[in-house]
């Protein structure tokens, strides 16, 4: 028995009366400015613990990238888990792993029909390799298992093949707590938990000025003023000239996705597995929705461009990976800005008295994000400190427009060579099958011939 599929939309926000531009002055205890999945877990929790809580939002909420994810949720950051322990070592990087576990969980509570209803949740996920990681695989599935206390599952290449027909991964970790939600509808659902905490979200609000000194800090926007004892900004590479050094630390980058018109009985001919499937360099992400449609994130650029301008290279990555599939039709595409750090990390932390900031959540935002909200939240009211875990990822210039042409050019340096090792491994793999195939007609050849063939070297 297959799990249920998320029913998927995208589009425009619904308006919302009790979102409209702030147009009064204003007093709080905590300002969030950006109404993404960041800003309204932070504001959540801070209205839990008892706070007075105002977001500013400068469009809608949800309008970029927080709105357009494919909502897979499982533990870990955009940092391979490696490079984490190098950078901070073991202990710390476990700590910094069990809360992006707690991250998890804290999604799969308010994810429950009792809290947000309708969000089609299904469960698993698959990280597969597109090339030969036998004895890496192990090592990996040892570190997560015995380091890091996370149920994972060692699949070998056949049982990978079993579920994703077709030649192009080899192994790969199953992560069976992993699952799956409509993105989109928790977003809006975080949204509507806020306001019933008593969260006050203000759309079409963009934030002219911050004077952060004082006990009480000042907000500007084009029609009000606010004043608040914190201000949490979670505005991503968006906060623009009042938070100008902070968004110069996030590389821009434009993810693209699209789901495709309904395939009916020839996708079980290419994809039968129910969660969410990842390939270990990044390059696809995809999933099962609506019973017989595959939604597909995979075109990644450092410039802004129109959805509707990648249906075409959506849909011949799909027929490439899937030859099976055939030619693909899209429905609809979406896409948003991801900002990513130089070191791959979140930024999460207190960059002055009464000033945070949360940005910086890249490819996992759906646990990372959930984990900043608990963990500032309770840095302001429950003295808890452990966002200082995430003081040795220190805001670094992500390099202007320079920075955005060289990622541009690693990232495609890093695709093309990840391509090239691909289909190096299929080559090896065909070549061993050939080379069996011959021993095993040179064996049958001996044996009707009576002789013996070649002792082993």
């Amino acid at each position: 028995m297959t799990a249920p599929s998320a029913s998927v939309t995208f589009g425009p926000e619904v308006a919302d009366a009790d979102r409209a531009r702030l147009t009064f002055s204003l007093d709080v205890d905590v300002c969030v400015v950006g109404a993404g999945l960041a800003g309204l877990s932070i504001a959540l929790e801070a209205a839990r613990l008892g706070a007075s809580v105002a977001v500013l939002e400068g469009r809608h909420v949800g309008w970029n990238a927080s709105g357009n994810q494919l909502g897979t949720v499982m533990p870990g950051f955009g940092l391979p888990l490696a490079d984490l322990i190098a950078r901070v070592g073991l202990e710390d990087a476990r700590e910094l792993w069990a809360l992006s576990k707690q991250g998890a969980e804290y999604v799969r509570t308010q994810a429950s029909d009792d809290l947000i209803p309708g969000l089609g949740l299904s469960e698993g996920a698959l990280e597969v390799s597109n090339v030969d990681v036998g004895d890496r695989l192990i090592a990996r599935l040892q570190m997560l298992g015995e380091d890091f206390d996370t149920e994972v599952d060692g699949w070998q290449i056949d049982r990978v093949r079993d579920v994703l027909k077709t030649k192009r991964y080899f192994h790969g970790v199953h992560y069976p707590k992993a699952f799956q939600i409509d993105g989109r509808k928790y977003l809006l659902g975080l949204a509507a938990l806020a306001k019933q905490a008593g969260v006050r979200i203000f759309e079409d609000t963009p934030v002219v000025s911050i004077d952060a000194g004082g006990i009480r800090k000042r907000i500007v926007t084009p029609s009000a003023r606010m004043r608040a004892t914190h201000i949490v900004l979670a505005g991503n590479i968006h906060l623009g000239a009042p938070a100008q050094k902070l968004s110069d630390t996030l590389l821009p980058v434009w993810r693209y996705a699209g789901i495709t018109e309904p395939l009916g009985e020839r996708l079980t001919e290419a994809v039968t597995f129910q969660g969410s499937v990842s390939d270990s360099d990044g390059v696809d992400h995809f999933r099962i929705v609506d019973g017989d449609r595959l939604m597909w994130s995979s075109p990644e650029t450092t410039w802004a461009g129109h959805p509707e301008r990648y249906a075409g290279a959506i849909a011949r990555r799909i027929r490439t990976v899937f030859p099976a599939l055939g030619k693909v039709a899209m429905a609809e595409t979406f896409g948003g800005a991801l900002g990513q750090t130089v070191h791959g990390m979140p930024q999460i932390g207190q960059l002055r008295q009464g000033l945070w900031v949360a940005s910086g959540f890249s490819h996992r935002g759906l646990n990372t994000t959930a984990m900043a909200g608990q963990l500032i939240a309770r840095g302001m009211y429950a003295y808890d400190d452990r966002f200082k875990l995430f003081a040795p990822f220190e805001l670094v210039w992500a390099g202007g427009t320079t920075g955005r042409a060289v990622g541009y050019a690693v990232g495609l340096w890093e695709r093309q060579g990840s391509a090239l090792a691909g289909t190096l491994a299929r080559y090896r793999e065909r070549a061993r099958a050939r080379e069996r195939i011959r021993e095993a007609r040179l064996a049958e050849a001996n044996l009707r011939a009576g002789t013996r063939g070649p002792r082993p070297g």
